[in-house]
C-alpha cells in the first residue's frame, strides 16, 4: 500500500519536472 503510495508520488514529482523544464525550455 505504501510503496504503491510513494511509486504515484514519484512519478507525479517526475512529471512535474518535466512540465517545468518544457516551460523554462520555450
Amino acid at each position: 500500500m505504501m510503496s504503491t503510495f510513494q511509486s504515484l508520488l514519484f512519478m507525479f514529482g517526475m512529471f512535474i519536472l518535466a512540465l517545468l523544464t518544457y516551460i523554462k525550455k520555450k
